[in-house]
């Protein structure tokens, strides 16, 4: 969404010229359990995700967070008519990360993570019934003091942060196929592959 380094990029990502020319994504395929205890929502979903050759581990799998903490909106939202999947991200700047959109087509969440900039967030609000934001690196607190104020007008628009060292903590699970178990209580999610386990507690910002 910017020609900015996205967060959780290579250093050597060089904008959307180099972006283009880059080397085909990688696919990842995961296969995600879902007890989401807080909204009564379980389900298994088959989920692929695009990974751009600037991509980090760390990014891949906070994405993956994300969806699994939004999932329930497909059924709370949609009544489970809808699809819930992950955008082109880091491969093509005018979609997110991933996304909920009910039968007709309609946009009804938009998700993205990192740090991104002002006016794109914006814009997504725009086309979205709701925007949700997860930050995730060591300066995201810093990323949040100057963007606060520049974010506080759209209503529609959550921001959350996810601990460092719990982001930090999932790239053991990254792996090509992953068969993944999400539990979510007391918005706490817990993330497991049969070998890690990590607990994912995100602070709401906005």
């Amino acid at each position: 969404m910017s020609s900015l380094p996205p967060e959780g990029a290579d250093p050597s990502w060089g904008g959307p010229a180099t972006d283009l020319m880059a080397t085909k994504s990688t696919i990842f395929k995961a296969s995600l359990q879902i007890a989401d205890i807080d909204h009564a929502y379980y389900a298994d979903h088959a989920l692929t995700l695009a990974r751009h050759p600037s991509e980090t581990d760390e990014r891949m799998m906070v994405r993956l967070c994300a969806l699994a903490l939004q999932a329930h909106k497909l059924q709370t939202v949609c009544g489970g008519d809808g699809t819930l999947a992950f955008g082109a991200g880091l491969s093509d700047p005018d979609e997110p990360d991933a996304w909920l959109r009910d039968f007709t087509g309609r946009t009804r969440l938009w998700i993205e993570v990192g740090q991104p900039e002002d006016k794109p967030l914006i814009k997504a609000c725009g086309k979205a019934d709701e925007v949700v934001l997860y930050a995730f690196s060591q300066a995201a607190e810093i990323w949040w003091r100057g963007m606060e104020s520049k974010l506080a007008r759209p209503q529609n628009l959550q921001v959350f942060r996810i601990p460092g060292a719990a982001a930090q903590s999932l790239i053991p699970m990254a792996q090509r196929n992953m068969q993944l178990q999400a539990t979510i209580q007391e918005g706490v999610l817990m993330l497991g592959d049969g070998t890690h386990t990590v607990d994912v507690e995100p602070v709401r910002w906005k």
